[in-house]
């Protein structure tokens, strides 16, 4: 990124957890409604059965029935119309297996760096599976860590623990 960008930037490791969507015509799982619906049918059996397996557990070993959280309940990350711009992005992050944001002044990518359980000497080399330049590229404020896109869609993305958190803070420190 530094050979082809040639100015400062920052890279943060984005955490896996699952995306919530709030985008009509997409499930709160990001999967596109009306398409796979035999696959779907016997998804929401088998996720029905491991909830309640999971809540009986729950109740078992003390816990309170009414602050147990939803066990597949996703926090909403993606928001914005129909087709929304940020679908691109988020589409393309989905399968990514070590998801890394760059973002400096005039650019934003998502780069891909394989499994972090590989050995490192065998690890695939880092690909670049998203770009955008200025113009056409969102605005990004790493403060709210929210990257928003002129049609108003937006993308809340989350980090890889409290390291990456550490080194956004110091990073926004020093940029003051």
């Amino acid at each position: 990124m530094r050979g082809q960008w040639r100015e400062p930037f920052v890279v943060l490791r984005l955490g896996d957890d699952g995306l919530g969507f709030d985008v009509p015509g997409r499930r709160p799982d990001g999967t596109i409604k009306g398409k796979n619906l035999v696959r779907r049918f016997f998804w929401n059996i088998l996720r029905g059965i491991g909830g309640a397996a999971l809540f009986v557990f729950f109740l078992a070993n003390g816990a309170d029935a009414r602050g147990a959280a939803h066990p597949f309940k996703r926090e909403i990350r993606v928001k914005g119309p129909a087709n929304a711009m940020a679908l691109d992005l988020v589409d393309q992050l989905r399968p990514v297996k070590g998801p890394w944001l760059v973002c400096s002044s005039s650019a934003l990518a998502i780069v891909d760096t394989g499994s972090t359980i590989t050995d490192p000497a065998g690890a695939p080399a880092p690909r670049i599976v998203w770009q955008a330049r200025k113009p056409q590229a969102p605005e990004v404020d790493l403060r709210t860590r929210t990257i928003v896109w002129p049609d108003g869609s937006s993308f809340t993305f989350p980090l890889h623990g409290r390291t990456e958190e550490q080194h956004l803070r110091e990073y926004l420190r020093s940029a003051r």
